[in-house]
């Protein structure tokens, strides 16, 4: 059988989940599919879960038994194996519906597309309540060699998108590995080389499980100076590749929307965090690493005015900071969020 998208998903203490995510990938409506499931060293019995899944579809279940080594090489050992025209990923306490694989590659062979995006639903955990709805509004599709800022638009994780295979095969590594933020490092890293089209299905076809309280993570020093390392080294790689000026600035865009805006707020959950002297260090590693977020056309007015939707939320975040007020904003985040239970997404 040819295989048209192939679906990696890392497994790492998911027994509880693990079936439903199978279920939903044996059960989907484009027949011509491969789920690489990739044990990582878990020690409770996802193994024989999948085991199971082999014999039962031994065709659509592939399984790579390795120690664990984490979700980032482990995607990647799924990309070697993985056969399919398109590649895809879902994490193994999610699951996606019926019509995912055959909606996603009908989008992207009908725009012949390098990336298609669909729309995604976050689910309470405990009580299987939909939160809230995204990345389902309609939106025009774009080419990203000639518009690399709507790339601002997407989401950082990889589990509602679909990838032309050939992206992924010659994906370059890092030597600075991220801690944390690694879904969206590894998006960045993909537009490389990524320029033909993205397309978009405004449909949810994924559903993603949270916990109430997953907004509060904690996140140790070391991992934001890891992270820190890892934008660094991929400022580097854009301009190795020769990726162009307007794709450093986005990726410059990127850098200040993750680690001084979204990193930020979730240190500010941290008691023992000294949030201004993060905003100090932040600026400082942004303006020696990335100097074009202070003047990107991403980040204007102008083009926030053009495109509207999160580059409107970007531009005044940037505004915050040149007024030595990002402090109070995100106080008024938080307060959003703890208080009346808006989540504004970046």
């Amino acid at each position: 059988m040819s295989v048209k998208l192939s679906i990696i998903v890392p497994c790492y203490k998911v027994e509880r989940y693990l079936s439903r995510c199978l279920d939903s990938l044996v059960n989907q409506t484009l027949n011509e599919i491969e789920a690489i499931c990739i044990n990582d060293g878990s020690p409770d019995n996802c193994l024989d879960i999948l085991k199971r899944y082999k014999k039962l579809y031994p065709d659509k279940i592939v399984i790579i038994d390795k120690e664990n080594e984490g979700v980032w090489k482990g995607r990647r050992d799924g990309i070697r194996i993985a056969r399919g025209e398109y590649i895809g990923f879902l994490d193994s306490d999610d699951y996606a519906l019926p019509t995912f694989a055959e909606d996603l590659y009908r989008t992207a062979k009908q725009y012949d597309a390098d990336i298609a995006v669909c729309g995604f639903n976050r689910v309470d955990m405990e009580t299987e309540v939909i939160l809230t709805e995204e990345m389902t509004k309609p939106r025009n599709n774009f080419v990203i060699g000639s518009e690399p800022g709507r790339l601002l638009e997407l989401n950082g994780a990889p589990w509602n998108k679909i990838f032309r295979s050939c992206l992924l095969k010659d994906l370059p590594d890092l030597e600075n590995r991220p801690a944390i933020l690694d879904d969206l490092i590894f998006h960045l890293l993909v537009y490389i080389y990524a320029n033909g089209k993205v397309a978009f299905c405004p449909k949810a076809l994924v559903r993603y499980m949270i916990r109430n309280d997953s907004i509060i993570t904690s996140i140790r020093k070391e991992q934001v100076a890891s992270t820190f390392s890892s934008f660094a080294e991929l400022g580097q790689l854009y301009k190795d590749k020769d990726c162009g000026s307007d794709k450093i600035t986005m990726l410059a865009s990127e850098a200040f929307l993750h680690l001084g805006i979204s990193l930020l707020f979730r240190l500010t959950y941290d008691p023992s965090c000294n949030c201004q002297n993060y905003i100090q260090e932040c600026i400082s590693f942004l303006d020696s690493n990335f100097s074009s977020w202070r003047s990107s056309k991403y980040l204007s007015l102008r083009y926030a005015l053009r495109q509207r939707g999160a580059f409107l939320k970007l531009w005044i975040a940037r505004t915050a900071y040149r007024l030595h007020l990002i402090s109070m904003l995100m106080k008024m985040y938080r307060y959003a969020i703890d208080c009346w239970h808006i989540d504004i997404k970046w």
